[in-house]
């Protein structure tokens, strides 16, 4: 933890700093013994005093006088981003150090970009440890952020909000939150960097999917592809030809399907993005699977990737469900289960189609007890998929365990 510095102590930490003594710091305006008073706290310096000493210093009298200096919420800011950074599955306490380091100081955080990043992380780490107050150290973030002129981190802020009810699987209200912030953003700034615009856009993009309104999502994507295009700024580029891609294939436009993954494939080479890459091999599996029925073609261009995608923790799970998806089409029902059963749905996965997809599995888990005599086994597992599946939007993966409960069940 950090204490928070005195004057005097502020005035020697600078002194020392710089390298200068007592007596060349005092220099003619001041004796030695007043200055080690003045440092040690047992004496208070005037204005003029004060003023002597920032310019003997060369700062300014305010980051003197203020309880917390720049200088020392930088070394705290420092700390805090070193903790907020922590890989996602290497986190352990990382979360609770970060609101012990930053809570003393958050009285004091009232301006400046450091007062603001400190608030913002203080915020969403209270928020995962399921504080209290989240909301009011967001709202000053936000506030901070929009007095400076910030807009990507303000936006940061918006989209986080967005995505507590996100995580909670209530995508109306995450939508609403999301176009409420936008709409408070826009209002609040004449311009809107390209990036950012973007990112809003994104988001924006996949939330309407979530809600299964497929039509604004297109709109709001193909106009952030477009404006990339136009702006020459690819920032998230991956992220759209994915969102895009995904799309066309689960509509059977094939065209735009292959021109999107294309355009991701040239991404993942130029970029040396392996899961970018990888992503385009799984469309192409989940076509032969989906849409093809060339299971054969699936289960070998799925194998033939075998050790690549094992590598990526994104992506696995999913071929891991297609070769299942695949040996269930040539008939080896245990040798599907096999697969199936490797697929997990990892704790940060929440959009609908993703979960959508992954609770396939337990269709094709049931079908294969089906086909193995296990009418109990089956049951059990087509009523799971269909409850999970329930309150999602309509997709071709809802209507596969809809059918797949009412084969089992009639």
């Amino acid at each position: 933890m950090y204490p928070i510095e005195t004057l005097g102590e502020r005035i020697r930490k600078l002194r020392k700093q710089q390298k200068l003594t007592l007596e060349t710091l005092a220099g003619n305006a001041l004796t030695k013994g007043m200055l080690s008073l003045i440092e040690n706290n047992k004496a208070n310096p005037s204005m003029e005093s004060l003023n002597y000493i920032a310019k003997r210093l060369g700062v300014e009298v305010s980051e003197l006088l203020e309880e917390v200096s720049t200088q020392e919420l930088r070394k705290i800011l420092e700390s805090a981003e070193l903790l907020s950074n922590t890989e996602h599955n290497q986190v352990t306490d990382e979360y609770v150090q970060l609101i012990t380091l930053v809570e003393p100081f958050v009285p004091k955080l009232t301006q400046g970009y450091e007062s603001a990043r400190l608030l913002e992380m203080y915020s969403k780490c209270l928020y995962i440890e399921k504080r209290d107050g989240w909301e009011t150290f967001s709202n000053r973030a936000a506030q901070l952020y929009d007095q400076m002129n910030i807009l990507p981190r303000r936006a940061k802020i918006g989209i986080f909000r967005a995505s507590v009810k996100f995580v909670e699987h209530d995508y109306a209200e995450a939508l609403k939150i999301m176009l409420q912030e936008r709409l408070e953003i826009e209002r609040n700034h004449a311009f809107i960097d390209p990036m950012t615009r973007i990112d809003l856009d994104y988001h924006e993009a996949v939330l309407y999917y979530a809600v299964g309104d497929a039509e604004s999502a297109i709109r709001v994507m193909d106009n952030a592809i477009e404006f990339s295009k136009k702006q020459g700024v690819f920032y998230n580029i991956d992220s759209l030809y994915r969102l895009a891609a995904t799309h066309a294939i689960t509509t059977l436009d094939l065209e735009k399907a292959k021109f999107y993954s294309k355009k991701l494939e040239l991404y993942g080479e130029f970029a040396e993005d392996e899961e970018a890459i990888y992503f385009t091999r799984l469309l192409e599996v989940h076509y032969l699977n989906a849409h093809k029925q060339s299971y054969r073609e699936a289960l070998r261009l799925a194998r033939l990737n075998n050790e690549d995608y094992k590598k990526s923790k994104v992506y696995s799970p999913y071929f891991d469900l297609e070769i299942g998806k695949s040996l269930f089409g040539l008939n080896q029902y245990k040798e599907s289960l096999e697969s199936l059963e490797k697929v997990e749905i990892a704790d940060y996965i929440h959009h609908p189609i993703d979960l959508s997809q992954l609770y396939e599995r337990d269709a094709y888990i049931a079908r294969c007890h089906l086909k193995l005599g296990s009418n109990e086994d089956a049951l059990y597992y087509a009523k799971k998929a269909f409850d999970n599946i329930s309150s999602m939007p309509h997709s071709p993966h809802k209507d596969f365990i809809t059918t797949t409960y009412e084969f089992i069940t009639k």
